[in-house]
């Protein structure tokens, strides 16, 4: 397929309206949340029509059916990050609870004094689950800072591998700095050092923007959400290693994951069905298997490229502007399409009202980073984030509007 943005933005259906400013919409904030194509959104309305029912526990058709669908979207989301089983992919509501979830149950096997590795940039979805779990049962949270430059310091994350490391807990992307960590790096020195720590990645930032194959990776667990790549909200995805989910007990009790229950005892069943208690957001699961459909349709490498000329472009034309303060140094090709900046002192949300009067919706705040925020020294960035439907057009147009807004603050 020939990667065309002009027809690509003919499936969102949002771009085609006037938003209440009146202007059309120009859409940076892809880390926070990606549009949905209409592909998507008519397939989660057609199952809702046709094909709804509750799935693993009817005798009838439509139950068997909707069964059989969301079982087929398993094994694409296996097929897409390359699992060795659909077994291996759990479905969740998101990110969040994913990696809560494995805090919740990898924390069993944790005892006093025993050591967990994280860093400073991360997310809070994979920060204060660690950081509750450490208080909790009192073990040592041990978090690798960042160079002034905005790069992992690799040299101080293999230092702190010791015989105390249980887990290491990072994201593939920050979702911040848009900087991809070199986590096959990482991995293959944990390995070499350490074969039993398990490695948890934070896929979030990286699931629409890069190539993912967890086999090549070596991780133990995968988390990411269906949100961020064109999916609906309200579900996510946990890949984990088979030997590794044998042994793990579930964190939430209810219906759907059980095999047996009387009045003594209750038995589940095999995962990962065990793990997916209660009714799964099975429309959520459908309209996944469409947006899998409809990256693959384009294909990862053409949205890779095109991200990365968005980026490249942006950076060149931002740096032409007077007054705007960077947080890394862009000396490696090793980014997304993200862009943190502010303008001076100026608070971002100042920043981000005033872009909205143009149509231009872009990310403000700390960015649920609040620790990296402090290293930093600031309470929060203005940040722009690009997805397949962006525009070098786009960018003219908002480093424009970003030179006025310099003007009329100065």
């Amino acid at each position: 397929m020939i990667f065309s943005t002009e027809k690509i933005r003919k499936q969102f259906p949002i771009f085609s309206k006037k938003m209440k400013n009146g202007k059309k919409l120009i859409y940076f904030d892809n880390a926070a949340t990606t549009q949905k194509p209409i592909s998507v959104i008519e397939r989660e309305m057609h199952f809702y029509k046709y094909e709804y029912s509750s799935i693993h526990r009817g005798v009838y058709y439509l139950s068997d059916k909707a069964t059989e669908i969301v079982e087929e979207v398993r094994k694409k989301v296996a097929n897409f990050i390359n699992a060795k089983s659909n077994r291996e992919v759990i479905f969740t509501k998101g990110t969040t609870e994913g990696i809560n979830f494995l805090a919740n149950t990898l924390g069993k096997f944790l005892k006093k004094n025993d050591t967990i590795i994280s860093t400073i940039a991360e997310h809070h979805s994979n920060f204060v689950p660690w950081q509750i779990l450490s208080k909790k049962k009192n073990i040592d949270l041990k978090l690798v800072s960042i160079l002034k430059n905005g790069n992992l310091d690799y040299k101080d994350f293999l230092s702190l591998i010791n015989s105390r490391v249980k887990i290491v807990t990072i994201a593939h992307i920050s979702n911040v700095l848009g900087k991809i960590n070199p986590i096959f790096k990482i991995i293959k020195k944990i390995r070499k050092k350490r074969k039993d720590i398990i490695i948890i990645i934070d896929g979030a930032q990286s699931i629409a923007h890069q190539k993912i194959d967890v086999q090549k990776l070596d991780c133990d667990f995968y988390v990411f959400s269906a949100h961020k790549m064109y999916g609906p909200s309200g579900l996510g995805i946990l890949f984990g290693k088979k030997k590794l989910l044998k042994n793990i007990s579930p964190w939430e009790f209810g219906g759907a994951m059980v095999r047996s229950v009387s009045l003594k005892k209750t038995t589940f069943q095999e995962f990962p069905w065990k793990f997916e208690s209660g009714t799964t957001n099975i429309s959520g699961i459908v309209a996944l298997g469409e947006s899998i459909k409809f990256i693959k349709k384009i294909g990862i490498e053409k949205i890779i490229n095109h991200e990365k000329n968005l980026f490249k472009y942006a950076l060149e034309k931002f740096k032409n502007i007077k007054d705007i303060k960077f947080y890394q140094n862009y000396e490696s090709d090793c980014y997304i399409g993200i862009i943190p900046f502010n303008i001076k002192e100026y608070n971002s949300y100042d920043i981000g009202l005033l872009l909205d009067k143009f149509g231009i919706a872009i990310r403000t705040g700390h960015h649920c980073a609040m620790p990296l925020m402090s290293f930093f020294g600031v309470s929060g960035m203005c940040r722009v984030s690009f997805g397949i439907y962006n525009e070098i057009s786009e960018i003219d147009y908002f480093i424009s509007k970003i030179e006025k807004i310099r003007k009329i603050l100065l």
